[in-house]
């Protein structure tokens, strides 16, 4: 990901290592185990107040929900599939899921996925982005 050109990520839970290389960064409750994107007071499922630390996310897990989206917003492609992933390790994470046919009858539920990352180019409005995406694990 090193080059001339800074690229900002999409979302805050997608960390720049000083590698260069992305990955993704939740929080794991001290008490619980409970794994979130995003920090909070306390943990939503065992209500610990301050027990959020930060905890590197797993870029491998299973297609735990998706849906195949016919109408976006005005220059989207479409259709695509949006997914919700269950990362290996814990935490779920929403994304658009490359490299699988957009068929209704198609089930992909359960699919293995890993995550990978890429650039949305630079606009006159705004920098580059880059975002995560889920691509389907080949089985051997």
């Amino acid at each position: 990901m090193s080059d001339e050109h800074p690229v900002q990520p999409l979302a805050a839970y997608i960390k720049i290592g000083t590698n260069g290389e992305p990955s993704l960064e939740g929080f794991r409750c001290a008490k619980c185990g409970e794994v979130l994107l995003e920090t909070r007071r306390a943990c939503p499922k065992c209500a610990a107040p301050d027990s959020l630390r930060p905890t590197p996310l797993a870029d491998r897990g299973t297609v735990f929900s998706y849906t195949i989206v016919h109408r976006s917003f005005p220059g989207i492609q479409t259709p695509f599939i949006s997914a919700i992933v269950e990362l290996e390790g814990g935490g779920f994470i929403k994304g658009n899921l490359l490299g699988v046919k957009c068929e209704a009858n198609d089930a992909i539920f359960r699919t293995r996925v890993r995550i990978e990352f890429d650039r949305v180019p630079a606009r006159a409005d705004r920098p580059e982005l880059l975002r995560h995406v889920f691509v389907p694990i080949e089985e051997q």
